[in-house]
């Protein structure tokens, strides 16, 4: 049987940053799991980002605002460098709105409740006049990788609109080094060294893990489309009967395996960005305390709609779990 290789660890951590070594890898799968992890982290990752703009007083982004330093493009340019976390899946509106003198910058945009700017001191003009107004609309939105203009399917929208290439991915770097290293009496076992950056919204850790849990999800159509079914036979009540093999319910934990559970985070519950919010916000953060509240409880708490109430249900059955009876 092929050996697997040793747990990953990091052994550099910086701001965003994060440098994952995977040891002891069988000769040649260094290069199959590295390039297949840095292609995922590049290209398949979730996050948002500015898609479409609106500036006062334009009509196309070859053009200038008066009194402005900036030329359109360049503040187009501009505006793709804010990173967003978004805690919805429906698009958002942002506004700027700035006067006289000054700088504009990400903080200047009025957010939503659904949204949150990671660089709120990112340049975006520079307003030379007391006279000069700057007033941006734009809509950031949900999305995967990176979406050029040309592969992304526009309605047809009010003059002056003008769409964004969109750069959802949080993932900025990605770099791969493969080495030879001795395992017992053989140096061909492979190392992987997989640096990581992103641009804040998440960590390198939860990159890694989304990164992996989309392969293994690929890997598991594969796996359960050939699966073999073996038949056994049972002795019931002095007869041996044919039966077929019994699939173990995910559902059906061992008393020690409950007490685990209970101990998960709320902020890891499969559950949406913004359900994890409300769950933190009401103080719930391990599933010990949300199980200790009836589905009526939840429903009372701040931030806590009837689907928030089912995403939670459907996450902690999952664990074997299940919430407090209502009186």
């Amino acid at each position: 049987m092929i050996p697997l290789p040793i747990t990953p660890k990091i052994t550099q951590k910086g701001e965003n940053k994060a440098l994952f070594e995977i040891e002891g890898l069988y000769p040649g799968y260094a290069v199959t799991v590295g390039n297949a992890l840095r292609r995922v982290l590049l290209s398949s990752l979730e996050g948002s980002a500015i898609t479409q703009v609106k500036i006062k007083g334009v009509l196309h982004e070859f053009s200038t605002v008066p009194s402005v330093m900036e030329d359109v493009i360049i503040i187009m340019l501009n505006l793709k460098k804010l990173r967003f976390k978004m805690f919805s899946g429906e698009p958002q509106n942002i506004t700027l709105s700035v006067k006289g003198e000054k700088e504009a910058k990400g903080k200047d945009f009025k957010l939503t409740s659904e949204l949150e700017l990671i660089n709120p001191d990112e340049h975006i003009a520079t307003l030379t006049k007391g006279t000069a107004e700057l007033v941006i609309e734009a809509v950031v939105e949900r999305g995967v990788g990176y979406e050029p203009i040309e592969k992304r399917e526009i309605k047809k929208s009010e003059v002056g609109v003008m769409p964004l290439d969109a750069i959802y991915t949080p993932v900025k770097k990605v770099s791969l080094r493969v080495e030879d290293m001795r395992v017992g009496k053989r140096t061909d076992f492979g190392q992987i060294s997989l640096e990581v950056e992103t641009d804040g919204t998440i960590t390198p850790q939860v990159a890694m893990n989304r990164a992996a849990e989309i392969l293994v999800k690929h890997f598991l159509i594969v796996q359960d489309a050939f699966a073999e079914k073996i038949e056994e036979k049972v002795e019931k009540e002095g007869k041996t009967e044919k039966a077929s093999s019994k699939k173990i319910d995910s559902a059906e934990k061992t008393a020690e395996e409950l007490e685990e559970n209970k101990k998960v985070k709320a902020e890891d519950l499969k559950v949406s960005e913004r359900t994890k919010n409300a769950l933190v916000k009401n103080s719930l953060k391990t599933v010990g305390g949300i199980i200790r509240k009836s589905e009526k409880d939840l429903g009372e708490l701040e931030g806590m709609g009837d689907k928030a109430v089912g995403e939670i249900k459907k996450a902690i059955k999952k664990l074997g779990l299940f919430l407090k009876e209502s009186e």
